[in-house]
């Protein structure tokens, strides 16, 4: 279980990624959520204020493993991107550490066919 001061820890790093990323219409921002039984993904154009896709693990029809839910989770995700027509995205792992399912999920991604 999260205790406080693990939340604190990773919304400092939070923080210290979004001052340095942001998002366009051409390039938007991937911003990955992690809760204890699922996954979320959006790609976010900031300049504008909005959600271009997203996907969960609703999404999915995937039943296994966390990680392998999240690397479908990524695939999906990417299917709807290039959708609409974008190829290159600014990874926001929003503060979680780049390990199991966050991995999973940009691989995942990759894999579809997105850059980053």
């Amino acid at each position: 279980m999260a205790t406080n001061k693990d939340i604190q820890r990773r919304l400092r790093r939070k923080r210290s990624i979004r001052r340095k990323i942001v998002g366009s219409a051409e390039r938007p921002r991937l911003s990955v959520f992690r809760s204890n039984k699922g996954i979320y993904a959006q790609l976010i154009d900031d300049v504008a204020g909005a959600t271009l896709a997203s996907v969960s693990v609703k999404d999915v029809e995937t039943a296994g493993a966390k990680v392998e839910v999240s690397k479908a989770v990524g695939q999906e995700l990417a299917k709807r991107a290039l959708a609409k027509g974008v190829e290159t995205v600014v990874f926001d792992r929003n503060g979680y550490l780049y390990h199991g399912r966050v991995k999973a999920l940009a691989e995942g991604a990759r894999e579809g066919g997105l850059k980053f």
